[in-house]
């Protein structure tokens, strides 16, 4: 049985206004079985939260690292955490 988990993740470098968070959005259906949410924040970075199989969550995070994504990616910090729910599918805010 997989174990379902929470990432929340914070993607720094040049990742607003370059179609990140449609490429995330796409990415998390892609993969599947994920629900949350991709926004733009104040300081340029974009936060991803995303809900689901523990290897859905690693998949999306290799691609968040990965140099697959558009716009380029300078580092992604990320916490683990246990799921809270809520969400319906993968939003883009």
């Amino acid at each position: 049985m997989s174990e379902d988990v929470r990432l929340v993740a914070w993607v720094r470098g040049r990742v607003q206004g370059v179609g990140f968070r449609w490429f995330t959005r796409a990415k998390a259906l892609e993969i599947g079985g994920l629900s949350g949410f991709a926004l733009n924040l104040g300081d340029g970075r974009v936060q991803v939260v995303a809900e689901g199989s523990r290897a859905g969550c690693e998949g999306l995070l290799d691609w968040l690292e990965g140099d697959d994504t558009p716009g380029r990616v300078e580092g992604v910090t990320e916490i683990w955490d246990t799921p809270r729910g809520g969400y319906e599918g993968f939003a883009i805010r």
